[in-house]
């Protein structure tokens, strides 16, 4: 991390975990994605954007579990992670919680991965009563995974969307939580390409035995 605001563009990864469509929390994922392309916008810096619906990788994810590893189809959505500036995490509240679908992602990747990322979080759910689950169960969890997490935090409850709170309480707080990532973004450089093989013993110290 630097002082500096570096320009030039950055690669941002929106995952959703709902599990309907159309979804409360693809639409959430979508406001706070484009909250923080403004707010990136802003600081000069324009953005790449992936949009992950994990729903569609559920049984990918349910076969990294069985097996120890990512499938064809599951390791290319694991590296856009490994390899983006930031990430917008978005669930719904199940049982005052994550959804398993949600956690069970964030559990098969590698190890560090998340490390010192920016990460925003939301959540939706029923009824404002489970707005808690923001930093009871979301902000402890990517703060093991050693993430920034960003200081605002989006809990959208199903009479929020539609009401006149849409335009001004829920807003402001998308507004704000878009800024906030946006500002963990700028301050770091890019984010290198992850490199599988930095790590991998070189062949000639396998042949001297020395590795």
């Amino acid at each position: 991390m630097t002082g500096a605001t570096p320009l030039g563009r950055r690669s941002i990864v929106a995952i959703s975990a709902g599990l309907g469509a159309p979804s409360s929390t693809r639409l959430l994922t979508d406001r706070l994605t484009e909250a923080t392309v403004r707010g990136l916008a802003e600081l000069g810096i324009e953005a790449d954007v992936e949009t992950v619906e994990l729903r569609e990788a559920a049984h990918d994810i349910a076969d990294n579990f069985v097996t120890g590893f990512a499938n064809s189809k599951l390791r290319p959505l694991l590296s856009t992670v490994a390899n983006a500036d930031a990430v917008i995490a978005v669930t719904p509240t199940f049982n005052a919680s994550y959804s398993g679908l949600f956690k069970s992602f964030f559990d098969v990747l590698d190890e560090g991965t998340l490390a010192d990322r920016p990460v925003l979080i939301g959540a939706t759910g029923g009824t404002a009563r489970h707005s808690l689950v923001l930093d009871h169960a979301l902000r402890p969890l990517f703060s093991y995974l050693h993430a920034v997490v960003a200081p605002t935090g989006v809990y959208a409850a199903t009479e929020e969307w539609g009401s006149a709170d849409a335009e001004t309480g829920l807003a402001k707080r998308i507004e704000r939580a878009g800024r906030e990532l946006a500002a963990l973004v700028a301050a770091r450089e890019p984010a290198a390409e992850a490199d599988p093989f930095a790590t991998a013993t070189a062949f000639e110290d396998l042949l001297n035995g020395t590795s």
